[in-house]
Formats: C-alpha cells, structure tokens, sequence
C-alpha cells in the first residue's frame, strides 16, 4: 500500500468540537469506501474501565475508523485527570514525546489510505516542557482543519488561532464553525464575521446538537476541499 493521506483536527479550545469532526471525516471517508483509521494521540479525562484508562473521543474514533486496530494504537498517551496533558503526564512521570507520536502515525500509514489525527485542546496547548500541538502539527506535516467554538469571543479566538497557524508555515484545508452555546447571539453574524476576514475555506456550520452523531453532523460539512 502506498503513503496514506492524513489530515490533523485542531481546535480553538477544548470541548468545542473537534473529536465529532474528527469522527464525521472518519465516516465520511468510509463512505467513500477509503480504508482510514483516527488516532487520539494524547487524551486527559480518561476514564478507568475493565480494560485500563480509556478516553470517549479515542473510542468515538475507533466507532467510525475502518480500519480495525487496537486502542492502545490510537491513544498512546491517556490520562485520568482532566487537565493540561503536560501537567497530567508529570503527575504519573510520564513524557510525551512527540517523536513517538510521529512514528506511531506512520505505522499506522503504512496500513491504510487515510489517517485522521486529532490533537488535544487549542493550538498552543503544552505536551511537554518544550513542545505544544503546534509542535506536534508540524513534525507530522499534515493539512490542519480548524474547529471553532461559536460562542462569546469565538472571532477573537477563531482569528488568533489561524494567525498562529500560519506564522507556523502550517496548511489548513478549511475551518468548521461549531456551534457550543446555544443561546448565544448573532451565530450567524459571528460566522459570517470570521469568514470574511479569513481567505481558509469555511467548511459549515454544525448546529448545536446534544448529543452529536456523526449522520446529523456530515450533512453541515463541504469535506471537497479535504478529500480532492
């Protein structure tokens, strides 16, 4: 099998959305018949089961991989505490290390046609005393989509993220409006808003859904400009 194509799923922030994307690109992509899988590289609020720390988004992905793998493949890095991943990873004297990371992704490449790879938290968030996401982003090189949390101060956080992203010298196939406050003001005007001030391509508007799946989700999304 030939170099799998991939795609890096980051956010504005944490809870805003990215792990649904994520997974709608996953059963997007096995719609199309493409052999993909997702990988949750490093996760925090995981919960301790029968099978040791698990994460919801890590399993979430593997739901709609169509690649069957082992947990342990798509989340290397979990922790119990829901906090910043370089803080939960001192407190058990774990590193994260962001080479292994990159070598679990080619592993995993080198076995199917896409890899859908989903970051923890913001663009910024620490994964050790030296390295973030954005770190992470780059040494994997793969094409960004952005998801942004609708809610008070998304323009402001929507803008500063892709400005970060791009200083960085990073690609980002389009951004995703996600829709976390329900009740907030002007969706469509803060949409519209971030839009006209950025040149990525606005993917859609997922509206707020509670819980979301991944069928009500695809129907918001243009994925064209990902997958051509």
């Amino acid at each position: 099998m030939g170099v799998a194509r991939g795609v890096l799923v980051t956010g504005t922030d944490t809870g805003v959305g990215k792990s649904v994307v994520a997974a709608t690109l996953l059963y997007a992509l096995k719609l199309r018949r493409f052999r993909a899988c997702g990988m949750k590289p490093v996760a925090s609020g995981c919960e301790e089961g029968e099978d040791g720390l698990r994460n919801g988004d890590a399993q979430l992905l593997l739901t709609q991989s169509s690649h069957p793998v082992a947990y342990d493949r798509v989340n290397r890095y979990r922790f119990a505490p829901a906090i910043a991943p370089h803080i939960a990873a001192q407190q058990v004297g774990v590193t994260i290390s962001v080479e292994s990371i990159v070598a679990d992704y080619h592993r995993m490449a080198a076995e199917v046609e896409w890899v859908v790879v989903e970051g923890v938290g913001g663009w910024r968030v620490p994964l050790n005393d030296n390295e973030t996401v954005a770190d992470l982003a780059q040494a994997l090189a793969l094409p960004l989509v952005v998801v942004v949390g609708i809610r008070l101060g998304a323009i402001n956080h929507a803008l500063l993220t892709l400005q970060a992203i791009a200083a960085d010298g990073m690609t980002v196939a389009g951004w995703v409006a996600s829709v976390v406050d329900p009740q907030m003001a002007e969706i469509s005007g803060n949409v519209e808003a971030i839009a006209a001030r950025t040149a990525v391509p606005h993917l859609g508007t997922i509206p707020y859904l509670q819980p979301p799946t991944v069928d009500q989700v695809l129907p918001s999304l243009q994925l064209d400009p990902i997958f051509r």
